[in-house]
């Protein structure tokens, strides 16, 4: 079974925020694959699917993101056995806005639910889809910037990149690592 899990913050204050990307990519994705994400396990919200001939099963940790790791260690104990059946997607600052990057591993890059599901995993092994959502503006500190709602005239071209990023994820799951990345690494 692969697992797909999407990070971001519980609760109306944070929607449509560049930190709760990752949750607007697994809600098209269970858009996607007709399902919803309604099952509360492990505090997150979960449900399974198929695709490309795998058995998926799409997270949502209800945790604040910089805790997302508690989730996902504990879902992926149940359901995932190697490093490479786990993809996080996750918002990038270090992105512009409307680029996507696969990474087949690595640091956590700075980002706080990152590090976390690295902790709690105990693994940097996994796959993960970055989501651009662009560098602070001057004078501007970055929890400010993550936890900030997209300005209207950026909502065109995120609205984009969520759709990009659905296909791209389900690309991983039907065709691999390798090919997503092939196919869907902006080269900028």
């Amino acid at each position: 079974m692969k697992m797909i899990a999407g990070l971001g913050n519980p609760g109306p204050r944070y929607k449509n925020t560049r930190h709760n990307l990752g949750f607007m990519v697994l809600d098209g994705v269970a858009d996607r694959l007709h399902v919803a994400l309604d099952r509360e396990k492990h505090q997150g919200l979960a449900a399974e699917a198929v695709h490309g001939g795998a058995r998926l099963i799409l997270v949502k940790p209800l945790t604040f993101m910089n805790l997302s790791g508690a989730c996902i260690a504990e879902t992926a104990r149940n359901k995932v056995f190697e490093p490479d059946d786990l993809l996080v997607v996750v918002d990038d600052v270090n992105l512009p806005l409307g680029r996507l990057r696969f990474r087949p591993g690595g640091s956590a890059g700075g980002h706080n639910g990152l590090k976390s599901v690295i902790e709690r995993f105990g693994s940097d092994a996994f796959h993960r889809l970055r989501l651009g959502v662009g560098a602070t503006r001057p004078g501007e500190n970055l929890v400010d910037h993550v936890l900030s709602k997209f300005a209207p005239d950026e909502w065109p071209e995120v609205n984009a990149m969520v759709v990009k990023a659905v296909d791209a994820v389900l690309c991983w799951s039907a065709d691999g690592m390798q090919t997503a990345m092939n196919r869907y690494n902006d080269r900028g």
